[in-house]
């Protein structure tokens, strides 16, 4: 199975891929399904059990949050960060849910959200059940998913009989190793990014390709501006206080970059993202939330400080970073 980098690469909010996005994006599945086959408007409950990893460590991962905004129908993808605190403040204080944004029932996390810490799902650690039921009380959809990392989702049918298209999809240069990639880029005498670029002709035009990278490009750039410019605490028990604006600020103070200030202005750009994560703000997986601060890292160097950096460049380290 070949991925696309834009499977590696995806747009999402923090702080965890694993169990904020991957839990969001099963929850939104779930409600789209039941207005996929009728049984929406018939819903008048949905309950939410969470399993093993996802139970243990959920609250700190914001995955309850992240359970409602999808059973919301919002998208890590799309959702405005702004907006998740005045929907998660609506829909706890008056006890509803709007499905799917369509349909509006009953909801109360404690009797509809549980977690079992002791309990585990058969196919992974990271397992939920969601589970639709009529006014009469009869199930009417009853589905679990796991949370794979990086934000992918699997049902527990596709994990135990994968069919996904990609499976046969049929690139140009396949390659499962590093060394298999380096040695077919040398025998047909391709760059790096040029055989990767082939590759993702295979999921779309390449023009779109380029586009969408550097969209990612300007949202990883936003985000490292957000994190230098926000104040404050991070979200959290812990009352970790921001440390990338004062890195940055003293970076700026010090003058023109020097050699020895590399990985100082490395880390800044680093550090920005990942406390954007930290506090559940919009990123870019590369390829978790976890790994995020890494690409933008080393690209927001690239283009502040490399003379003759370029869009080009940030392509071809995008798609080799993606390979």
């Amino acid at each position: 199975m070949m991925l696309s980098v834009l499977d590696i690469f995806k747009v999402g909010i923090g702080p965890s891929s694993s169990h904020t996005m991957g839990p969001m994006n099963a929850a939104r599945r779930f409600v789209l399904d039941l207005a996929a086959d009728g049984s929406l408007a018939r819903t008048t409950q949905v309950s939410v059990q969470l399993y093993a990893s996802l139970a243990l460590t959920g609250r700190g991962h914001c995955t309850d949050r992240a359970i409602l905004l999808g059973l919301e129908g919002l998208s890590p993808e799309t959702l405005d960060p702004a907006a998740i605190e005045p929907t998660l403040a609506r829909v706890r204080s008056t006890r509803t849910l709007s499905l799917a944004g369509q349909r509006e029932i009953s909801f109360d996390e404690g009797e509809h959200l549980l977690w079992h810490g002791d309990q585990a799902l058969p196919g992974h650690p990271n397992g939920m059940r969601f589970t639709a039921l009529d006014a009469a009380g009869k199930v009417l959809r009853s589905d679990e998913y796991y949370s794979l990392g990086g934000g992918f989702i699997a049902s527990a049918v596709e994990l135990a009989n994968p069919t996904d298209a990609r499976l046969s999809q049929q690139v140009r240069f396949p390659f499962s190793s590093g060394d298999e990639l380096l040695a077919m880029a040398k025998r047909n005498g391709l760059e790096l990014h040029e055989l990767v670029l082939a590759n993702e002709a295979a999921f779309r035009d390449p023009s779109a390709t380029r586009a969408a990278l550097l969209r990612l490009w300007s949202i990883m750039q936003a985000c490292i501006e957000q994190g230098f410019a926000a104040q404050g605490l991070l979200p959290g028990a812990l009352k970790v206080r921001r440390r990338a604006p004062k890195l940055y600020r003293q970076l700026l103070e010090t003058g023109p970059a020097s050699p020895v200030q590399v990985m100082d202005w490395v880390n800044a750009f680093a550090l920005s993202v990942n406390e954007e994560n930290a506090a559940g703000g919009r990123m870019v997986t590369a390829p978790t939330n976890g790994a995020a601060g890494i690409v933008p890292a080393v690209l927001g160097y690239y283009r502040r400080f490399e003379p003759g950096a370029s869009d080009e460049g940030v392509l071809r380290f995008l798609l080799v970073g993606g390979a």
